[in-house]
């Protein structure tokens, strides 16, 4: 049977002197959209339409295809039928409640493609009539609830949660309709289905997803039930199945793009590219920035913002290890799934408890989640992508912002090997992950803001990215230096990194101010300095990390010497930025004191032994010598004292 056939509902071919047969259930359609109470002549009619198989392609492009007149002839059968629907919901008839389900999804649809061609177009009144809305919505959200909590079947449950899903894009353009899903909370059943381990290997990817579009829901117009009730939530199971779905979709992601990774490495594409060298790298990398799953970060951010319990299901560890790929035949007819946007397997959802190897690695939520983000983060050449970076940057803050999490980034008896992806650059080898250390995973934390520092550094510059990334570092420094952690960290690919920064501003002013306030991100960096400088003692784990902090510091002068110079000069006329400008003039006087200090010692060594370059340990010996008689309260802390006030 042809596609038109099948729309149109024909049973056959037929000769051009005969009417073509129509299904049943198209006929019945048809005195739907008639003007009669379909029901009339036939009693019986609404039971026997929820009999028979939904023609849902047909269905929805009648109510499409209905003009501006018929909708008011039609109307009280369109809001009958979706009545019908409504109560059909509790028949006992399995059948009759599946049939139900998905015509209630073909009138959601069909009224939304309704509602993008006509202007005026009321769905609310369509669908159900004003007056009958609040009752009819109430009946609807209460049918759905008891699907969800009770014995249902899988597939049945399934559907529920599709018509929430699938239709929520479609129905927020008509607000009162989700107002009644406000009122009418199905927070319980969502919860319900990720705190059962059967229910949340087969929902629980669409319950979580749902759950954090209904939180976003008019978040900042109006008290939403869904955020207060998720933010008081403390049930152990419900917030381990919550954690368990988002830590399997960001699994099922980072599997995939490695898959990816490793077969772009084989073959002629990569013996090509060994011939040439590497000016190819970055064409081969587009091919592996893929579309991201951003509905499960936002339920992972929603979770990690709004509910300080879940902070803990970040930490719950359990062993490493891939998921496995059930081959499956892919049908012509599905389209291709963009990378990390399927559910995982229902064999990871099944299964939370899995043997222990002692020889096996452990993994947990937020390691998971910082691979992910070492994946996103790599390519933020479009704004979809952009985004998606953005929000694993705001994650991080909260994570940064919370002192349990705190805490446990940096308990030293909690060790991990973190694996993070790294950008391919022309200038650096690929990283080669056999021999990572097993440190906290503040260390990877840091790691990751170093990598995103080093390799976004271009003509399009990522802004907001790297101001919210710089205060990730000032969040975890100001922990060490509240609670004198001395984290075992090479410190020093830090500061390079961060000096770089301000080389980059530097080289690139008059485009960037064009654009950004690079003053605040350039202060941002110099006060992080500061911080090392003026409070380094009660966190950098040795005095030997001050000698390399003192030799970064004077190996770089140049860069701040210019920077003091361009800030000294916008400050001084009157513009824009001259305000922002000065506060960075401030902020230098401890690296300049410091480069004051030592630069004359350094020359003079050199002078007299007839030296053109001094090597890193002529420099690091010579800083000790003087700051053995140097104290550091010698150095003006003014500002730091000013920018660090609320550091308790």
């Amino acid at each position: 049977m042809s596609q038109v056939e099948k729309k149109a509902g024909l049973l056959r071919r037929t000769s051009s002197s005969k009417k073509p047969l129509k299904e049943k259930v198209v006929l019945m359609y048809d005195e739907i959209f008639a003007k009669e109470d379909p029901a009339k002549n036939n009693p019986r009619f609404w039971d026997e339409l929820f009999l028979m198989k939904v023609n849902l392609e047909y269905l929805e492009s009648k109510l499409e295809s209905v003009d501006g007149e018929d909708v008011q002839r039609i109307q009280d059968n369109i809001n009958s039928l979706f009545h019908h629907c409504v109560q059909a919901l509790g028949e006992e008839h399995q059948i009759k409640v599946v049939n139900a389900l998905q015509t209630l999804c073909a009138l959601f649809r069909g009224v939304h493609q309704k509602n993008k061609s006509a202007s005026g177009f009321d769905i609310i009144n369509m669908l159900m009539g004003f007056d009958k809305a609040e009752q009819r919505m109430k009946d609807l959200m209460e049918r759905l609830d008891s699907l969800l909590c009770g014995d249902s079947s899988e597939s049945l449950k399934s559907l529920c949660l599709k018509l929430m899903y699938n239709n929520y894009n479609l129905i927020c353009f008509q607000n009162t309709i989700l107002e009644y899903v406000m009122i009418n909370s199905i927070f319980e059943a969502i919860l319900q289905i990720l705190s059962d381990v059967s229910s949340r290997g087969q929902h629980g990817y669409d319950a979580v997803v749902l759950l954090a579009l209904l939180v976003n829901y008019r978040k900042y117009e109006s008290v939403n039930p869904y955020i207060v009730k998720l933010s008081i939530v403390d049930d152990e199971p419900t917030l381990d199945g919550m954690g368990m779905v988002v830590h399997q979709a960001l699994t099922e992601y980072n599997r995939q793009y490695k898959d990816k990774e490793e077969e772009n490495q084989g073959g002629f594409f990569s013996t090509l590219t060994s011939m040439v060298g590497s000016m190819f790298i970055a064409d081969a990398d587009e091919k592996l920035s893929v579309q991201t799953n951003e509905a499960i970060l936002l339920a992972l951010y929603e979770a990690v913002h709004l509910n300080r319990n879940f902070i803990t299901v970040l930490a719950q560890s359990h062993p490493e290890i891939d998921i496995a790929v059930t081959p499956t035949t892919t049908t012509p007819t599905t389209p291709t799934t963009p990378l990390g946007t399927t559910p995982p397997s229902l064999d990871m959802m099944n299964n939370p408890e899995l043997p222990l190897d002692p020889n096996l690695q452990t993994s947990n939520l937020l390691i998971t989640f910082l691979k992910y983000a070492s994946i996103v983060m790599q390519d933020t050449k479009d704004e979809h992508r952009l985004n998606s970076a953005r929000l694993c940057l705001i994650i991080l803050t909260c994570i940064a912002e919370d002192q349990y999490a705190d805490a446990f980034l940096h308990d030293d008896n909690m060790n991990f090997r973190v694996s993070l992806h790294r950008m391919p650059m022309r200038h650096r080898k690929k990283a080669v992950d056999k021999n990572i250390p097993s440190r906290p995973l503040v260390c990877a934390v840091l790691d990751l803001m170093v990598e995103f520092i080093v390799t976004h550094m271009m003509k399009d510059f990522p802004m907001d990215l790297y101001l919210r990334c710089v205060q990730i570092i000032h969040k975890l420094l100001c922990y060490q230096k509240k609670c004198r952690i001395r984290l075992h960290y090479t410190w020093r690919e830090l500061w390079s990194a961060l000096i770089n920064l301000l080389k980059f501003l530097l080289s690139n002013e008059t485009t960037l101010l064009a654009k950004h306030n690079i003053f605040h991100l350039a202060l941002l960096v110099v006060n992080l300095f500061n911080m090392f400088i003026t409070y380094g003692d009660t966190f950098l784990p040795t005095s030997n990390s001050y000698d390399e902090l003192y030799y970064e510091i004077v190996r770089m002068h140049q860069v701040f010497d210019n920077l003091y110079c361009m800030v000294l000069r916008v400050s001084t006329n009157t513009g824009q930025w001259k305000e922002a400008a000065s506060k960075v003039t401030h902020a230098l006087v401890n690296v300049r004191a410091i480069i004051n200090h030592f630069n004359p010692k350094i020359e003079s060594y050199a002078a007299v032994n007839h030296i053109s370059q001094l090597s890193e340990e002529q420099v690091r010996s010579i800083s000790l010598n003087v700051r053995k008689n140097v104290s550091l309260n010698t150095l003006s802390q003014d500002v730091l004292l000013k920018e660090f006030s609320t550091i308790s």
